[in-house]
């Protein structure tokens, strides 16, 4: 692995650093400082100078660099450095020159426990935390308990340094988020240029002892074997093309039955993220009509059409409606809800905080009047209508909870299972 750690600022000085090896010195500080950070040329984040490899990262205005002399692997450098910077940022707010100098021997000390002799160590916050209090004081393990001691060897050193043995609680729940983000950019003649999904699992998790989770969905994952035979899967599932898992999964189960099999954390904690392209739900439907009586008068229909079920309602639903930079006086008429002009924004914001489901419609009517004034960028340009929404128990991916298992063999308890779902607009555009 690398062989040492440096800390610079934004202008090349060298803050703080830590040698894991003698074959570097801190002099290799000096010809990174001139080779990337005054360097003019587009910035790759790995950097070959002379017999020494860099590999560094931003974290606020700081330089987190790692030094290697030898073929390291730089994947799990990088996810090294960046474990290094959710950490930091755990214990301080912000890392700047000021910061770093009145807790230089708190960053010291992570450093040790993060990596020993370039090799990853502790590089959660669950394993660091027995050793590192807040506030730049240090525990150090021979004022701990042996007892104590023992079981943060285990759980640093053990298949599973993200939870520790011996939680207890007295009601054992399971808490699963399926958040989703919908994507949409539609033509003026109603058709529909792109849409997308972007999800992630997010969990809660309030249980005893070390339970192992079994999770299923209803999804076909689109192989690269699968997509260059032109195979595809017999399932009825959705099409995910491509998922980002927490550590704490299990891939060689998932590949062989689809299952996805975890011992989780403690707490609240991303299971993981995914995206979709194929068959996706839109929750919404925009019918925009604009007319451009003349140069000082516009007239504008926009009708919304809700497509999820009846059951099911949108919350805090706001459309952004464009308007000219020379609109002087605004008429507005809406069928629910309530509608405002906004100068500082060129546009007119439709509220409605509760919009029904079951192709329900409702209409905004508007009538501008243009002063004779016209700005430089001359004629209006017709921006896209944009969308805000929240849908609860609506997954535009099709994306479902096909079963939740939890087995605790020292325990067997019985186990609360909670299932929502949340689809909110990430980039949806309708053009006018």
């Amino acid at each position: 692995m690398f062989s040492g750690l440096l800390l610079l600022n934004q202008r090349g000085d060298l803050l703080l650093s830590r040698v894991y090896r003698d074959e570097i010195t801190r002099g290799v500080a000096t010809a990174f400082k001139t080779q990337v950070i005054q360097s003019k040329e587009i910035r790759s984040p790995i950097k070959n100078i002379g017999s020494h490899t860099f590999m560094h990262i931003k974290i606020d205005n700081l330089y987190l660099v790692a030094v290697s002399k030898h073929n390291c692997n730089v994947a799990i450098v990088f996810e090294g450095l960046y474990r290094m910077s959710e950490i930091f940022k755990n214990y301080l707010d912000k890392m700047t020159d000021d910061t770093v100098r009145d807790y230089s021997t708190l960053i010291l000390e992570l450093f040790d426990e993060f990596f020993d002799w370039g090799y990853p160590q502790l590089l959660t916050m669950e394993t660091v935390k027995p050793f590192i209090t807040q506030k730049g004081v240090s525990i150090r393990p021979e004022k701990l308990k042996q007892d104590k001691l023992a079981k943060i060897t285990v759980h640093a050193t053990g298949g599973t340094p993200w939870r520790t043995d011996g939680i207890k609680y007295k009601k054992n729940e399971i808490y699963i988020d399926i958040i989703e983000s919908v994507n949409v950019l539609v033509s003026t003649e109603g058709k529909l240029l792109r849409s997308d999904v972007g999800g992630k699992v997010q969990m809660k998790c309030e249980l005893s002892g070390m339970p192992d989770c079994k999770f299923g969905l209803n999804d076909k994952i689109l192989m690269d074997k699968e997509a260059k035979s032109g195979a595809r899967a017999k399932s009825t599932g959705i099409e995910l093309d491509d998922c980002n898992f927490h550590q704490c999964v299990k891939l060689g189960k998932f590949d062989t039955d689809r299952t996805i099999s975890f011992i989780p954390p403690d707490g609240e904690f991303e299971l993981m993220r995914y995206r979709s392209t194929e068959n996706i739900t839109l929750p919404f439907k925009v019918f925009p009509n604009v007319i451009e009586h003349s140069r000082t008068r516009l007239e504008g229909k926009i009708r919304i059409k809700s497509l999820y079920s009846r059951s099911a309602f949108a919350n805090n639903v706001a459309l952004k409606f464009p308007v000219p930079k020379n609109t002087a006086l605004v008429e507005i008429k809406t069928q629910i809800g309530k509608a405002k002009y906004r100068p500082e924004e060129n546009a007119v914001v439709w509220r409605i905080k509760k919009f029904p489901g079951g192709e329900y419609e409702a209409s905004m009517d508007l009538e501008v009047q243009l002063s004779a004034h016209v700005s430089a960028s001359g004629k209006w340009s017709r921006p896209p209508i944009s969308m805000e929404f929240q849908v609860p128990m609506f997954s535009a991916s099709g994306l479902k909870v096909r079963f939740l298992k939890v087995l605790e063999p020292k325990q067997q308890y019985q186990t609360v299972k909670w299932v929502r779902y949340l689809t909110q607009a990430g980039s949806y555009l309708i053009r006018i």
